[in-house]
């Protein structure tokens, strides 16, 4: 059975097309191949897809730019060359042409040059900018957010500190009132008991003053008012010794 007959027209199908157009462009250029080399003739083809990317042969014996040439030559026809300033200046405009529609735009979101704008326009432009409002508005809440959790967190921390610094000052507070109650005591049993001696002046006596306190200080407060101070042997057989216990007696000079 031979092979229907295809109406020619666009496939519909994305797929179909992308996998007719890739078969048929390989047999063209196999064809294309075929007639150069069998007929020693010079062909390029050009092809460009549907999505803009470029195929192309030439004929073994030459390239495709000479090819372009030699049809230039034989139809008297030129390409439009254009220099290099002017392409220059063609983008120039381009891109003030551009500018100007997006400083037309900022115009009209700010609330500016509305007199040209229709009903359908003003209503795309509010329903834009109550968009744009809707997003600044969640980020707004989202960073108040964010600063209330740090917030938070460090009040947390600074409880925790303040607990810490409390607890710490009673524990301290709680031990020195320990040391206190045990340190009376303690003093009384250190300290001496010495007798309290008065304090005299004037032209009292020292001896009367060395009587009413230990040797010791009796020796200190002699030396201290300039007298020496010399132990002299008792006399055993006066009566008046009996009476000390087993004291010296002491002589300034």
């Amino acid at each position: 059975m031979g092979r229907g007959k295809i109406e020619i027209k666009r496939i519909e199908n994305a797929t179909n097309r992308q996998v007719t157009f890739s078969k048929r462009r390989g047999g063209l250029l196999k064809k294309a191949n075929e007639l150069a080399v069998l007929c020693d003739a010079r062909v390029g083809v050009v092809i460009f897809s549907s999505t803009g990317r470029m195929f192309e042969y030439s004929s073994p014996a030459s390239s495709l730019r000479d090819l372009i040439e030699q049809y230039q030559n034989a139809t008297n026809s030129q390409f439009e060359e254009i220099n290099h300033d002017q392409q220059i200046f063609v983008e120039m405009t381009r891109m003030r042409n551009e500018m100007e529609k997006l400083d037309g735009a900022i115009r009209r979101y700010t609330g500016d040059d509305l007199s040209s704008l229709s009903l359908a326009d003003v209503n795309d432009i509010e329903q834009q900018l109550e968009f744009s409002v809707a997003k600044v508005r969640a980020r707004k809440h989202q960073l108040l957010n964010q600063q209330l959790d740090n917030l938070r967190r460090k009040e947390h921390i600074l409880e925790d500190q303040n607990s810490f610094l409390c607890r710490m000052i009673s524990e301290n507070q709680h031990g020195s009132d320990r040391k206190m109650a045990v340190m009376p005591p303690v003093l009384s049993m250190l300290t001496p008991a010495f007798p309290a001696t008065p304090y005299y002046t004037g032209e009292e006596s020292s001896s009367t003053a060395l009587q009413l306190t230990s040797p010791q200080l009796q020796l200190h407060a002699a030396e201290a008012a300039g007298f020496r101070l010399q132990p002299t042997q008792p006399n055993l057989q006066d009566p008046a010794c009996s009476s000390l216990h087993a004291g010296h007696g002491l002589h300034l000079w």
